[in-house]
């Protein structure tokens, strides 16, 4: 491992937060409205020291910047209050989702399902055609291609529509029908000219942790030192070399992967020190909806009825500084993280009052 990295501890929200803000006592998490009062500083894989904030030294200030920023809203699309983080509704076209079981295989049933999540408050639509899942067959793209465009095509009039695919071909047909964001678990690594068709569309992009580029064979790779940095610093290396490639960070949002190449234990750590990756001045998507390692924490064994621990995880996500939540359940998403501002602002939104 190489490099410098700040890492925000003793995140703040609400009146504490925009108090020590005021004060100078803590500077905003990308811009806010979270803060944090401390910092850790690690530099070739050590831990130099738990600073507060007004004692970080000034070689390391350059890497303030980033941290702090406000980056760009991601495709555009503005949060709908500050700091909630935008709901991304996930949309299987898939007849061997380890989620859902296949409920939305037909175009017809995932286009309907599309629709209720927007009635139901997301921002954004995923629509993937093939399983990422451990195990997963691959699909090829032309299959891809069969099953999603007709989703896309609809789904992308009625809001903004993410690809979920590995596959150039796949990505390129869909931004065609109209889907303005790719969504790739290899970062654009999987197919060599995956990148170039992100560039030329000029589209935003997800790029997302995963050791290898295989699904099928991703957990026997789950071999780390220390998880969190790792997964940083890949992620830095793929922003880098995408910006070298035409696609500027202003344009991609990082995704540690969680469930991808990761044991439960991995999980959690990614989730618990997720301010670590706001170092890169990306938004910073989360998806861990219904995933198998939340029901051997709570004991449910059934993917679709894992909707309780995947709010919990959701909402701790989003109190580390996730800007998007990658969810199958969006109403119970969107009623959460209601109740989760409000708490935290210490009032009521004037609608609710």
């Amino acid at each position: 491992m190489t490099g410098r990295w700040i890492e925000p501890l003793g995140l703040l929200e609400g009146p504490a937060a925009s108090a020590c803000l005021a004060q100078g006592s803590a500077l905003p998490l990308l811009g806010g409205p979270l803060a944090f009062p401390l910092v850790r500083l690690l530099a070739e894989g050590r831990v130099i020291g738990i600073l507060p904030v007004q004692a970080i030294p000034g070689a390391w200030q350059p890497l303030l910047l980033p941290l702090t920023r406000r980056p760009p809203d991601f495709a555009g699309i503005a949060p709908r209050s500050p700091g909630r983080p935008l709901v991304m509704g996930i949309v299987n076209v898939t007849p061997d989702s380890f989620s859902d079981g296949g409920e939305t295989a037909g175009a017809a049933a995932a286009i309907a399902r599309g629709h209720a999540m927007l009635a139901a408050g997301a921002d954004l639509l995923d629509i993937g055609g093939e399983s990422t899942r451990p195990g997963a067959d691959p699909v090829t793209p032309e299959e891809e291609i069969r099953r999603i465009l007709p989703v896309v095509r609809e789904l992308a009039c009625a809001a903004p529509v993410s690809v979920d695919t590995r596959h150039a071909a796949t990505m390129a047909a869909a931004l065609e029908a109209g889907a303005e964001i790719v969504n790739d678990v290899t970062a654009l690594r999987h197919d060599a000219a995956a990148a170039g068709v992100v560039a030329a569309a000029g589209a935003p992009a997800v790029l997302m942790h995963m050791p290898g580029t295989e699904p099928r064979t991703m957990q026997a790779e789950a071999r780390y030192g220390d998880v969190v940095l790792e997964v940083a610093e890949f992620l830095r290396a793929r922003v880098a070399a995408l910006e070298g490639q035409g696609i500027p960070r202003s344009r991609i949002a990082i995704d540690p992967g969680i469930g991808f190449g990761k044991t439960m234990a991995h999980n959690l750590a990614l989730l618990e020190r997720l301010p670590l990756l706001a170092g890169l001045g990306c938004p910073i998507l989360v998806g861990l909806s219904r995933k198998r390692f939340l029901g051997r924490l709570s004991g449910i064994a059934e993917a679709a009825r894992r909707v309780v621990p995947s709010l919990a995880g959701a909402l701790f996500a989003a109190s580390r500084g996730a800007a998007i939540l990658r969810v199958h359940d969006v109403a119970e998403t969107v009623q959460a993280l209601a109740v989760w501002q409000a708490a935290a602002a210490g009032e009521a939104p004037e609608e609710a009052v």
